[in-house]
């Protein structure tokens, strides 16, 4: 939803920073690379039970991830390789993330299992999108993008509340499973 509904609205801004990054002399892989290690660290620190400085870096790794799109454009650099590390590095982000906290619940097994169903309905959201945009249709249907998911995830578990936040995920990010794959359906011939 936020890819659709709400980053149309913020372009502006977006290329505003672009502008701004450009001229920093920073590459787009630099912001893609430290959005990563940013995430991971954070992703360690929640393992380590340090929620909120843990959510807060997962939320500032995953803003400068979003920040390398714009700088590429305004480089005029934007193409197939810098899309493809930024799509492998937002997957190592989020099995960062969900690690962080599987760690961190490692003593409720069925929290653990939340954990490991909320990377797979990511991972499978992911894919999908990815599938359908090989194909020609539309891969961006459903509630739980990457963005809505680092946002739940980061308000859970900022808040302490990782077990409610992981029920959320399961159930919000499967039902996107589910909702994406239907929509690609009916965009493909039989």
């Amino acid at each position: 939803m936020i890819e659709t509904r709400v980053r149309p609205r913020i372009s502006r801004a977006l290329q505003a920073a672009g502008r701004v990054l450009a001229a920093t002399g920073l590459k787009p892989t630099h912001l893609t690379v430290l959005g990563l290690l940013v995430t991971v660290g954070g992703a360690y620190l929640i393992g380590r039970n340090v929620l909120v400085a843990g959510g807060s870096l997962v939320a500032v790794g995953s803003f400068i991830d979003a920040l390398d799109g714009p700088l590429a454009r305004e480089l005029g650099i934007a193409g197939p390789r810098g899309a493809l590390l930024d799509s492998v590095t937002d997957r190592i982000s989020e099995t960062a993330m969900f690690a962080g906290v599987a760690y961190l619940v490692a003593d409720e097994p069925l929290l653990v299992a939340l954990a490991v169903a909320g990377l797979g309905a990511a991972l499978v959201t992911s894919y999908l999108r990815a599938k359908a945009e090989g194909v020609g249709a539309d891969g961006r249907a459903g509630l739980m993008g990457r963005a809505e998911r680092v946002i739940l995830y980061c308000l859970g578990v900022i808040a302490g509340f990782v077990g409610p936040m992981l029920w959320a995920m399961v159930i919000l990010t499967w039902l996107t499973v589910v909702q994406r794959f239907a929509a690609t359906w009916r965009q493909l011939e039989p």
